[in-house]
């Protein structure tokens, strides 16, 4: 349609990034007596600073640090499944205690990815400079970074950047951490929580190439709780929460979520209260979609099987026609159909029709969209949150390194 231009859903946008307190969405049931603190504050027994090295302009902050004072820690880290992972991920996967994580040394602005040997002796580098610099091993110290792939790693400035992020350290430091890990986010992702008499806190990154399995997200939470398993603990949480996004169904190369977890409040974490954080956080980096307005949830039921479920409702997730009706505010429900039909490729399967698909919302003045399909083929259900597709996010992505 030549000639046609439209302005971004301006309410949207707002209420997109609403101040009404950490659970926000619709979808996320905050649990019951809980209490919101400044995300400022970290929680017991962490501190964490940040600092500018060079990596983005402006001076803005671009390395971070975190260290947990407890010398007993439990902690658990996940990391991309990405064929091709970058520097840092190779060194958390086979330089760093994964359950014994005192502290994590994070850039913004290069991803330190596709840079060979020379990429992965920089992020080992990091890691056993920043533990130097905390009285710590390397294995304690796991490494993240975030930003444009395939460009040399400036280490000697970032290494500067990382005794100056040391020398600011302060258990009121989770604002300074948390700035210090965006990229083309446009609003901070954070929080600090208690319940149950355990603190929890957190501080989160993405916008872009998110799905499947994470994102380009980096996530990293502290607790005062005693945590017994960890790991199973994080992996339930994080299957729920961003292992159920996607903004462009883009697997990045520098996933990381890391959990560390203290004990010193003697008291066990609150049931959900980790799942319901990340699923906030999680959907929190939707909303931030590079150039998006609106977020939708497509929960697929009636599936033959889980993976039949899980296969659509991803389809429909990332099918352009659909994000693009949701940015539009367009209740076209045949596209719905289509990405359905498309992902059942070579199978049987009736007519969907109308009547089995709830679009309503498609259309709707709201900047929560929740879309409905039932397949009528068995008892299996899945669920995937997602971001519209706007002019904005063309025009970032095409312009992003130059």
């Amino acid at each position: 349609m030549s000639g046609f231009t439209r302005t971004p859903p301006e309410a949207d946008a707002k209420r997109s990034i609403s101040a009404d307190g950490f659970f926000r969405s619709r979808w996320v049931e905050a649990p019951d007596g809980i209490e919101e603190l400044d995300p400022n504050h970290l929680a017991p027994g962490f501190r964490a600073g940040g600092a500018h090295c060079g990596l983005k302009g402006g001076g803005r902050t671009d390395v971070g640090l975190i260290v947990c004072d407890a010398e007993e820690v439990t902690s658990a880290l996940l990391l991309t499944r990405n064929a091709s992972a970058a520097a840092p991920i190779r060194v958390c996967r086979e330089r760093c205690d994964h359950g014994g994580i005192r502290a994590a040394v994070v850039n913004s602005g290069n991803a330190n990815a596709e840079t060979g040997e020379q990429g992965y002796a920089d992020a080992l580098a990091m890691s056993t400079v920043a533990a130097k610099q905390l009285g710590l091993e390397q294995p304690q110290a796991a490494v993240a970074e975030t930003g444009t792939i395939g460009v040399p790693l400036p280490l000697e400035a970032v290494l500067v950047g990382i005794a100056k992020a040391a020398s600011t350290l302060s258990e009121q430091g989770g604002n300074a951490f948390s700035d210090a890990i965006l990229t083309t986010d446009r609003w901070p992702k954070r929080c600090t929580l208690r319940a149950g008499g355990v603190t929890l806190s957190a501080q989160a990154k993405g916008a872009g190439m998110i799905e499947p399995n994470m994102a380009t997200m980096l996530c990293f939470v502290q607790t005062d709780a005693v945590v017994e398993d960890a790991d199973a603990l994080l992996r339930a949480a994080t299957d729920a929460s961003f292992n159920r996004i996607t903004v462009d169904g883009q697997m990045s190369t520098n996933d990381t979520v890391l959990l560390q977890a203290s004990g010193a409040s003697g008291q066990p974490l609150p049931e959900g209260l980790l799942e319901a954080v990340l699923k906030q956080l999680a959907i929190e980096i939707v909303r931030d979609g590079e150039g998006a307005v609106r977020t939708g949830r497509i929960e697929v039921t009636e599936a033959g099987s889980q993976a039949e479920a899980e296969r659509v409702a991803r389809a429909i997730a990332n099918s352009p026609l659909v994000k693009t009706a949701l940015f539009g505010r367009d209740p076209n429900w045949g596209r719905i159909a289509q990405a359905a039909g498309a992902a059942l490729a070579g199978e049987e399967l009736p007519e969907l029709g109308a009547e089995n698909i709830d679009a309503a919302e498609l259309g709707a003045d709201v900047p929560e969209a929740e879309i409905g399909l039932r397949l009528g083929r068995g008892g299996h259900s899945a669920h995937v949150w997602f971001s519209d597709l706007g002019y904005d996010y063309v025009k970032l992505n095409a312009e992003y390194t130059t």
